[in-house]
């Protein structure tokens, strides 16, 4: 079980990484033109959202089940998301005066971890009857 939550959270560092520099790439590219920073920014995160989505349930996590109910959790895994970080900034930048990007540092290693539990365990959990969710049963 150890080794699988291992290999998955390698899978998930390298879809992120290659994600980002992905997005990020095609944000410069879309600035670079005369496309302002706002609608670049939407477009690299609603499409990296989706792709991110279609990325680690396949690539990462490998999962089998429902794909929309799976969706919905995602989105909201990424809401959720969003406002720790909004909230984060707010209270630690906005409130107490720490350097945003001290707070945005932090933010860019803890919120991937906390994604990445939420997507192991909520968004692709494994379905029931997997070797995964099989019981152990106690020997007499």
């Amino acid at each position: 079980m150890m080794h699988m939550v291992r290999v998955q959270f390698i899978r998930y560092v390298l879809v992120g990484l290659g994600l980002n520099a992905a997005l990020y790439t095609a944000y410069l590219l879309l600035t670079w033109g005369s496309m302002g920073s706002e609608a670049a920014m939407t477009i690299t995160v609603s499409v990296g959202t989706l792709v991110s989505f279609v990325a680690n349930r396949t690539l990462t996590f490998r999962h089998r089940g429902d794909r929309g109910a799976a969706l919905r959790r995602f989105l909201a895994c990424y809401v959720i998301i969003y406002f720790i970080d909004f909230i984060a900034l707010w209270v630690f930048a906005g409130q107490m005066a720490v350097p945003h990007q001290i707070v945005q540092g932090g933010a860019v290693i803890v919120l991937p971890l906390l994604g990445f539990i939420m997507q192991r365990y909520w968004i692709f959990r494994p379905a029931d009857g997997t070797p995964e969710r099989i019981p152990m049963r106690a020997t007499p």
